[in-house]
């Protein structure tokens, strides 16, 4: 018998009221609301913070607040990843971020989707993992949206929506996001 938390992440239906994935999300809520309100200079407690929030990468992680995500836990960061102000990650599947990666302003990254069927999505909902690799820059309000795979040292424009995987060295832009060319080394 799986729970609906293991149902979530290994991208199956699963009910989004259920007491452990609302407890989830309450953590994460308080937790973000906590960090949203330290000042620059209380460094030690967004630390702190950041390390309880995330599933990894706390140690290393640079942010300008405010910052928002769905549980955190299922958010695994590469060293020393930058989010820009007001960056959303809606993490019921798990997003895994590689080194170095930096998101401009207002990006968001959704891994929740509901099915098209009204009845069903009264009560059910699942997700796509996202994966975005090592150097890449996302630039400011782009959406990168579920089951996504951004290669390393990909550069996606500002206000892109990512609808489909990106491979390495490459720009891409537009709604939906395209490359546009390759990227020299």
């Amino acid at each position: 018998m799986t729970t609906q938390r293991e149902r979530m992440l290994a991208g199956e239906m699963y009910d989004p009221l259920d007491p452990e994935l609302v407890a989830g999300r309450v953590r994460a809520r308080d937790l973000c609301q906590q960090l949203n309100v330290t000042r620059e200079s209380e460094e030690a407690d967004r630390r702190r913070i950041l390390r309880e929030l995330f599933g990894k990468g706390g140690d290393s992680v640079w942010m300008q607040l405010p910052f928002y995500c769905d549980y955190g836990t299922n958010i695994e960061l590469g060293e020393r990843v930058f989010f820009n102000f007001n960056c959303i990650v809606l993490d019921v599947c798990p997003v895994r971020i590689g080194d170095f990666t930096m998101f401009g302003p207002a990006v968001q990254i959704y891994t929740p989707l509901h099915p098209f069927n009204a009845d069903d999505r009264r009560r059910k909902e699942f997700g796509r993992p996202i994966e975005i690799g090592s150097d890449v820059w996302v630039g400011g309000g782009a959406i990168v949206l579920a089951g996504v795979r951004i290669g390393s040292r990909a550069v996606i424009g500002a206000g892109s929506v990512v609808t489909r995987d990106v491979p390495d060295d490459v720009f891409a832009a537009g709604n939906p996001c395209r490359v546009i060319r390759e990227i020299g080394k």
